[in-house]
């Protein structure tokens, strides 16, 4: 979209809504989160005043005005991040990644970054991810810790990629779900598409989703909360998290799948996590270059033990 400014008349019926609300109607083209971001750059007017809240009300009757620029185009840049680098070589490198870090740059995340990162410590890596995400073969959620393997040249990319193509690589997850799955292992097989009502979220409710495949097995269990390992055999967005959702087991701190923010141990609640327990803890694949057996393991960080050890599971089950 060209750069321009749009301009409309606010109807007494719009009264009382939210100048966001009111120009995402007015303009289908625009996310509603670009257009809070033109509101807060100074953008927006109302009657030739500007407006940086995307909330203000509106009266009714007044003249709005949003210049409409491009954003511009998102590429990653080196930021000095600290990294927990557990393997490299001319070929790849494995990472830890904590909790929190966003792994590449998208709305809302323009740096801090692990991508940022990785390109400070590497300086260059695999082209084929495009300029936003440069070296990624797989990723993980913000709120997800654990491996990663990253292509430092083309040749490293194609054949990893080529290996999560065809279900070569082994991914185990560790996670806590509250309550206890009716089985002691199983076998979760249900389609993972887009929530048309809640964006931010996956559902297995449309039968046009994507095939997913998860397999996890019971390590220990209170009842109230139990210790999973889980294995990707598919690597949709936020899949484990919307198949346990489905089972009726959210992960322990995943409000956005219905978990609740504190978890409880019989009368007394347990430390609030502010993260989810879901953590990366084991990767298994064939190096690229050499065709060798690889394999990698995370240990859980401090916060998962110490949330076991209060939730009452026994920490040694994580293996």
């Amino acid at each position: 979209m060209p750069n321009k400014a749009e301009q409309f008349a606010v109807p007494a019926k719009a009264r009382g809504q939210r100048l966001d609300q009111f120009l995402a109607h007015q303009l289908p083209t625009l996310s509603r989160s670009r257009i809070q971001e033109l509101i807060r750059e100074g953008r927006a007017e109302v009657d030739g005043r500007a407006a940086r809240q995307p909330r203000q009300r509106l009266k009714g009757g007044e003249r709005v005005r949003l210049e409409v620029v491009e954003r511009p185009p998102l590429a990653a840049t080196p930021e000095a991040i600290p990294l927990d680098i557990l393997y490299e070589d001319e070929d790849l490198a494995v990472v830890n990644k904590p909790a929190g870090l966003v792994v590449h740059a998208g709305a809302g995340h323009r740096r801090g970054t692990l991508v940022n990162a990785l390109l400070h410590r590497f300086g260059q890596l695999s082209s084929l991810g495009g300029a936003l995400r440069p070296g990624l073969v797989h990723r993980l959620d913000k709120t997800t810790s654990g491996l990663l393997v990253v292509a430092k040249n083309d040749a490293a990319h194609q054949r990893l990629a080529e290996q999560f193509r065809s279900r070569a690589v082994e991914k185990r997850y560790l996670a806590v779900v509250h309550g206890r799955p009716a089985r002691a292992q199983g076998h979760i097989a249900l389609p993972v598409a887009r929530d048309k009502r809640r964006p931010t979220r996956m559902t297995t409710r449309r039968a046009e989703g994507r095939a997913a495949a998860t397999d996890y097995r019971v390590l220990a269990s209170t009842g109230e909360l139990t210790l999973v390992e889980a294995f990707l055999r598919t690597g949709r967005t936020h899949q484990l998290r919307v198949h346990f959702s489905a089972l009726g087991h959210p992960i322990a701190g995943d409000t956005l799948y219905g978990a609740p923010r504190q978890a409880g141990r019989g009368n007394a609640m347990l430390p609030v996590l502010n993260r989810i327990f879901l953590h990366a803890e084991r990767l298994r694949f064939q190096h690229p270059r050499t065709g060798k057996p690889l394999e990698f393991r995370a240990p859980l960080p401090e916060e998962l033990r110490e949330f076991l050890e209060a939730a009452g599971l026994e920490i040694e089950a994580a293996g």
